[in-house]
């Protein structure tokens, strides 16, 4: 046997990119959200999500300036929660999010990786989650977007390491082991600055697989995003050959074809975290009984012969829409 299959939920973590905003890129939106999407409904949502993840076991809640109100609404549940302390909070800096709350905006967020636009989103960042920040990542960081290569940001990334908040950065893109091993490079003051990344992972697309294993070897903390591929890998998902593999396999072993993609994720030795980007309570309860799916032999081999050309996995992603 191989695979997750500890029980451990604490290694799951909840995603808030789908709850802080109406539109995203998720599949399901209408069916999970109806026309019940204003400021009070999706914070009430949040908030759901939240307690329920909590009581799941998940201890790692990730948000980000771009999702929508996603800050405020974590920053609420902690308030309420005071006695809450066995969390690991994250957040991150490098988009914006434009939306203005509508589901047919034309742009929802826009990408600034610059030294003005990491000082004006900390400082928002601080304002709602204070102390309780423990990790704060550059968003979608690749190698075009010059923050690798940026020596003012890198300095001031250094004074939240020095105050004992975790750098990191998120990926996205065909790329993203160039971009994890380039990360790993840079250093301030003779010390590795980014200690934390968080990487798009799933049997659709794995290609990042082998410089996650080199960060964790390295000391960082590897954070596992969109496992279930936006939707692709959840029930009613699937969209590809790929997709419907997993399904057929995940129906063989009468469990979630969430489940089977979360249970991969965990069976990686180099995820520190997998994140669950539920939108509800219930995929909230589905995706955390993954830790208990021990994976028969041959079922990691199985589910490698799915994955996608990267390039063309990425470029299916951008073409979704956000509904």
């Amino acid at each position: 046997m191989t695979g997750a299959g500890t029980g451990d939920r604490a290694r799951l973590g909840i995603g808030l990119a789908a709850v802080g905003r109406p539109a995203y890129i998720t599949a399901g939106r209408a069916a999970d959200f109806g026309g019940q999407r204003d400021v009070d409904d999706l914070r009430v949502r949040a908030v759901a999500v939240l307690d329920a993840a909590h009581a799941a076991g998940m201890r790692y809640l990730d948000a980000a300036r771009s999702y929508g109100r996603a800050e405020e609404f974590l920053a609420g549940w902690l308030a309420a929660h005071p006695e809450v302390d066995d969390v690991v909070v994250g957040s991150k800096w490098g988009y914006r999010y434009v939306g203005d709350w509508r589901l047919d905006a034309d742009v929802h967020e826009v990408k600034d990786h610059s030294l003005a636009a990491f000082t004006q989103q900390f400082a928002e960042t601080e304002a709602l989650l204070g102390d309780r920040l423990d990790v704060y990542h550059v968003h979608s960081a690749t190698l075009d977007s010059g923050v690798l290569d940026d020596a003012s940001v890198h300095r001031a990334l250094a004074g939240l390491r020095d105050r004992g908040i975790r750098v990191g950065l998120s990926t996205s893109g065909p790329r993203q082991g160039d971009t994890v091993r380039r990360a790993l490079e840079v250093t301030v003051d003779g010390e590795r600055l980014f200690t934390s990344v968080q990487s798009t992972w799933n049997v659709l697309e794995p290609s990042a697989g082998p410089a996650l294993a080199e960060a964790a070897a390295a000391g960082a903390r590897v954070i596992v995003k969109e496992a279930v591929a936006n939707g692709r890998l959840a029930p009613g998902g699937a969209d590809s050959a790929g997709g419907r593999g997993v399904a057929a396999l995940a129906a063989d072993l009468d469990v979630g074809v969430d489940q089977l993609a979360i249970a991969a994720a965990l069976a990686q030795p180099w995820a520190w975290r997998v994140l669950s980007g539920a939108a509800t309570p219930t995929q909230v309860t589905s995706n955390a009984a993954a830790t208990d799916l021990v994976l028969p032999d041959g079922v990691i081999d199985a589910l490698a012969t799915v994955a996608e050309d990267a390039q063309g996995y990425w470029a299916t992603r951008a073409s979704r829409p956000w509904s």
